[in-house]
C-alpha cells in the first residue's frame, strides 16, 4: 500500500541558513542538515499517545483556549495565507493538519522564493506528492510564483509543464537560466497559460508553438497562444525578429512590458501591431531605437490603448506624441520622462485630444514649460497623478494653474523644479490629498 508522504520544510528552506524570511514575518529553520538543500519525503505524523499519564498531564492545557478546538473549514481558511513553505512545516505537526494542509483547495498555488533554493527539485516532489490522487497530472494547480530562484532550471519547468496543464499564472522573473526551449514546453503543454512574467530571464528570446524561433514559422495548424499578459522586461537580447515571433503566435495580448529591451526597433513595433490589435497596456521604456514612427504604429491601437510607457525614448519628440494623441483618445496613463524631444506642442496635443488622461509623466523634458501646464489644466480636470520632476522651465505659476483646476490631484512631483514654497501651500490648499514629492527644504 502506498504510504502518504508531506515534503520536508529542508525542502524549502535552504538548511545553511539560520532562517527564512517570508512576506509575514521570519521562522527558524529546525533542519540541521548543512550544504546543498535536499529534497526529503517524510512520512505522516504518527498520532497521538494515549498513555494515561500524558492525558492526565495534558488535561490543563486542554482546559485552555486551543487552536484544536477550530472546525475545518477554519483551519483551512487560515492555512490558505500561509506560503508554501510554511505550509508544509504545518503538513508536519499532526496528522489532522497533514490532511488539512494537503486540502487540494490550498494548493492553486505554489509560491518559493529564494536564491540558494534547489527550487528544480522542490517542484518535482511538490508536484509528484500533488499528483497521488490523480496520477501523473495534477488539475488544481493554477499558479506558479518562483521570481528570484536563480538555480532554477529548464528542467524545473519542464516538470510544471508535464503535470500542470491547467497552469495559468507563471512568475519567473530573475531565473536567469530559463531559456526558449523551457519555454516552448510550458506553452505547448499549458493551453491555458494567459499570464507570463519572464522579466530578467536574458535567455529568452522567443515565445512560440515550434522549437526553432524564426519568423518564417507561422501558428501550427491556426493553433494560438493564450497568453494575454507577457512581461519581458530586461530581456535584452530580445531582438525585432523574436517579437515577430511572438506577435505572430500570442495574438490575445492586452498587456506587453518590453522594458529595456534595448535592441527592439520601429520594425519590431509594426509587427507588434499588425497581429496583437488588442493591446491595452505597452511599455518600451528605455528601448533607445523606438522613434515617431514606432508611435505613428503604437497609434494604430486607437481607443484600446489606456496605458503607454515611452520613458526615455530619446528619439521621441512631438511628432510622435501627435499621433498617439490623435488616434489614442482614451489614454489614461503616460510616461514619456526622459523624451527630451517634446514641448509644450506635444503636451497641447495630449491634452486637447486625451481628456480623460489621470496619469502624466513629462519629468526630465526641458522644453515643457507653464504654457504646456495651462493647456493640461484646462483640459484634463481628471488628472490624479503628475510627475514634472527636473522640468526647469516650470515655475509656481504653472503649478497654481494646475492646483485650481485639478481637484483631485493624488500625486505632485516636483523634484529639482524652481519653485516657491508659497506655490507648493497654494497646491496643498486646492488638493487637500495630494501628496507632494519635492526638494524645497523650507516646505513641509
Amino acid at each position: 500500500m502506498r504510504t502518504l508522504s508531506t515534503p520536508s520544510p529542508a525542502l524549502i528552506c535552504p538548511p545553511n541558513l539560520p532562517g527564512f524570511q517570508n512576506g509575514r514575518g521570519s521562522s527558524t529553520s529546525s533542519s540541521s542538515i548543512t550544504g546543498e538543500t535536499v529534497a526529503m519525503v517524510h512520512d505522516p505524523p504518527p498520532p497521538r499517545l494515549t498513555h494515561p499519564l500524558i492525558r492526565l498531564a495534558s488535561r490543563p492545557q486542554k482546559e485552555q483556549a486551543s487552536i484544536e478546538r477550530l472546525p475545518d473549514h477554519s483551519m483551512v481558511h487560515i492555512f490558505s495565507f500561509l506560503p508554501t513553505n510554511q505550509l508544509c512545516r504545518c503538513a508536519r505537526v499532526c496528522r489532522r493538519w497533514y490532511n488539512l494542509a494537503w486540502d487540494p483547495r490550498l494548493w492553486r498555488t505554489i509560491r518559493l522564493t529564494g536564491e540558494t533554493i534547489n527550487v528544480d527539485r522542490a517542484l518535482k516532489v511538490l508536484t509528484r506528492r500533488l499528483c497521488q490522487d490523480t496520477p501523473n497530472v495534477c488539475l488544481m494547480l493554477e499558479t506558479v510564483t518562483v521570481s528570484g530562484c536563480r538555480r532554477l532550471t529548464d528542467r524545473g519547468l519542464y516538470t510544471i509543464a508535464q503535470c500542470c496543464p491547467e497552469l495559468r499564472r507563471l512568475e519567473v522573473s530573475g531565473c536567469y537560466n530559463i531559456s526558449n526551449e523551457a519555454v516552448f514546453d510550458v506553452v505547448s503543454l499549458c493551453p491555458n497559460l494567459e499570464h507570463l512574467d519572464v522579466s530578467g530571464c536574458s535567455k529568452v528570446t522567443c515565445i512560440s508553438l515550434t522549437r526553432e524561433a524564426s519568423i518564417k514559422l507561422s501558428p501550427l495548424h491556426g493553433k494560438q497562444i493564450s497568453i494575454r499578459y507577457l512581461d519581458m522586461t530586461d530581456c535584452f537580447v530580445l531582438e525585432d525578429e523574436g517579437l515577430h515571433t511572438i506577435a505572430a503566435h500570442c495574438t490575445q495580448l492586452t498587456h506587453l512590458y518590453l522594458r529595456r529591451c534595448v535592441r527592439l526597433t520601429d520594425e519590431g513595433l509594426r509587427y507588434l501591431m499588425i497581429y496583437c490589435p488588442s493591446i491595452k497596456e505597452l511599455s518600451v521604456s528605455d528601448c533607445r531605437f523606438v522613434s515617431d514612427f514606432g508611435l505613428r504604429e503604437i497609434a494604430k491601437l486607437e481607443s484600446r490603448l489606456r496605458y503607454l510607457s515611452i520613458a526615455h525614448c530619446g528619439r521621441v519628440t512631438d511628432v510622435g506624441i501627435r499621433y498617439v494623441a490623435k488616434y489614442c483618445s482614451k489614454l489614461r496613463y503616460l510616461n514619456a520622462r526622459g523624451c527630451e524631444g517634446i514641448t509644450d506642442h506635444g503636451v497641447e496635443y495630449l491634452a486637447k485630444n486625451c481628456a480623460k488622461l489621470k496619469s502624466l509623466d513629462i519629468g526630465k523634458c526641458p522644453l515643457v514649460s507653464d504654457t504646456g501646464l495651462e493647456c493640461l489644466a484646462l483640459n484634463c480636470f481628471n488628472l490624479k497623478r503628475l510627475s514634472l520632476k527636473s522640468c526647469e522651465s516650470i515655475t509656481g505659476q504653472g503649478l497654481q494653474i494646475v492646483a485650481a483646476n485639478c481637484f483631485d490631484l493624488q500625486l505632485l512631483n516636483v523634484q529639482d523644479c524652481e519653485v516657491s514654497v508659497e506655490a507648493l501651500r497654494f497646491v496643498k490648499r486646492h488638493c487637500k490629498r495630494c501628496v507632494i514629492e519635492h526638494t524645497n527644504p523650507a516646505f513641509f
